[in-house]
């Protein structure tokens, strides 16, 4: 059978692996990981509810798009995305990043008290430029000399400990690869076991290097406590809606300007302590102003990928491609950390931007 028409990461990857999260979750509950406790049938409600609305999301665009022509201007795409430029975007991103850590003075990948400073304005530049850059060269331009930048820029950014970070570049490279690449079964799988043994390592190496914390459980019982924990957390959220009154998105949207962490109101809020905390994909959202609010931002998420996705497929300019692996991979990652990360909403913001500038959607004719 080919793998090509299952279209694997469609948006409906989104549900698939959340309920692979609850999966992992229920395990790390049913070993008693660390004293986990579980959650209530509301938390599991809530999720069920976000998950309706995000798909209601994607089939709205897939109704409303489907009499609908869409045209690139190909002039303005090949001002935007020149090899030349796009190459230069990449260099400056990773140049900033050696800039950065040359600034920290170590690697905050085997330091906690380096990995606290280590999201400085530089390296937020720096990741800004990098990520989309490297998706759109990728996509567009398939050298292999190009994938040297790709491994370069990716243990640059692996050395920061931000496990996000490194996420973030290889599943969207991985999703740029399956759209613009014939790969076979044995690659693909290679591959997701690959990406998924090197998340697991700098994750662990990440949280062993905290000098402030003692963990004694092995990688794949970190996974699954983590997991568990993230849940119990929203679980904290669902009984405590509109508790924040809109402080988290405040902070999201300006707290790296201030130095302010909003995974550590979160923390705050629902543990009753300061402590850097994600509520999966939902629960800021609840935090802040309750499931109306959860239920809206769902179906927005749905409409935003579903849109890009239309796009990548009914368009022949593999910078939809990069535009919907970058974004797609950041959301899939929310699934954890939640949607509390101002870099993201930018990429988000340079998405639409790029979208509404190169295409036109119009009426079928006849």
């Amino acid at each position: 059978m080919d793998y090509k028409k299952l279209d694997i990461f469609s948006p409906m990857i989104l549900v698939v692996l959340v309920l692979v999260y609850l999966i992992f979750a229920y395990v790390g509950f049913s070993f008693n990981l660390k004293n986990l406790t579980g959650v209530g049938f509301n938390t599991v409600l809530v999720i069920f509810l976000g998950l309706v609305f995000y798909v209601l999301g994607v089939y709205i665009v897939k109704g409303l798009l489907k009499n609908r022509e869409i045209t690139i201007d190909k002039s303005k795409i090949k001002k935007l995305t020149s090899e030349k430029f796009i190459v230069m975007v990449v260099l400056l991103g990773i140049i900033l990043q050696v800039v950065n850590l040359l600034y920290l003075g170590g690697i905050p990948l085997f330091s906690g008290y380096l990995k606290a400073k280590a999201a400085t304005r530089i390296w937020l530049l720096s990741y800004l430029l990098f990520l989309p850059s490297i998706n759109i060269l990728l996509a567009k331009y398939p050298k292999k000399k190009y994938f040297l930048l790709f491994i370069v820029g990716l243990v640059l950014f692996t050395f920061t400990g931000y496990r996000t970070t490194v996420m973030a570049i290889v599943i969207s490279i991985f999703i740029c690869l399956y759209y613009t690449r014939d790969l076979k079964w044995t690659q693909l799988i290679i591959s997701a076991a690959a990406i998924f043994a090197l998340l697991l390592i700098v994750g662990y190496v990440a949280v062993k290097s905290i000098e402030w914390q003692t963990w004694t459980l092995n990688p794949l019982e970190l996974l699954f406590y983590r997991a568990g924990y993230t849940l119990q957390v929203l679980d904290h959220a669902v009984a405590l809606q509109g508790s924040t009154h809109g402080l988290l998105l405040y902070n999201t949207l300006t707290g790296f300007l201030k130095s302010t962490d909003p995974r550590v109101i979160v923390g705050s809020t629902t543990l009753g302590y300061a402590h850097s905390t994600t509520s999966m994909i939902f629960g800021p959202a609840l935090l802040d102003f309750g499931a109306y609010a959860m239920i809206i931002q769902m179906l927005l998420l749905g409409i935003i990928l579903g849109i890009l996705y239309h796009l990548m497929k009914n368009t022949k300019d593999n910078l939809f491609v990069a535009l919907y692996a970058m974004i797609l991979a950041h959301t899939l990652i929310w699934i954890e950390t939640g949607p509390t990360d101002l870099v993201v909403l930018l990429f988000f913001a340079i998405a639409i931007i790029l979208c509404l500038y190169t295409t036109k959607i119009t009426k079928k004719r006849g």
